[in-house]
């Protein structure tokens, strides 16, 4: 297992006024608490332990968000080029317009999509609606 896909433990200690938040690999939890622990001054406080884990993001291409979209029917009405490409943007996916105008060619081809229009202002609705 490569770095990239071991999960995460995201640890926030609190000790008086000191706030310190860990992010680290499962292996590394001991270590870095008490790494963190022995740099904050000893007192009578008491030390707050909270933690979760983090799964990392999983990579979605281009063309599964759009298959996505059009799944959650949202091509139920007509969208421009930004549209899509703001919507994705909005959902945390920052995409390349062309990669975005590739995707949407790609489904129109496969009939899930159909655009309206001439070249340089094409809207995209569904053809046919998810099963």
């Amino acid at each position: 297992m490569t770095n990239e896909n071991k999960e995460e433990i995201k640890i926030k200690l609190r000790k008086g006024n000191w706030e310190v938040e860990i992010t680290c690999s499962e292996e590394q939890v001991k270590q870095s608490v008490e790494g963190v622990l022995a740099g904050i001054n000893s007192s009578p406080l008491e030390t707050a332990i909270e933690s979760r884990v983090i799964k990392p993001k999983p990579s979605l291409t281009c063309r599964n968000l759009l298959e996505r979209l059009w799944n959650d029917e949202w091509f139920v009405e007509e969208k421009t080029l930004a549209e899509v490409h703001e919507e994705l943007a909005r959902i945390g996916y920052h995409y390349d317009r062309t990669a975005v105008s590739h995707s949407l060619t790609d489904l129109v081809r496969e009939s899930i999509l159909t655009r309206i229009g001439s070249m340089r202002s094409y809207r995209y609705i569904q053809k046919r609606p998810p099963q």
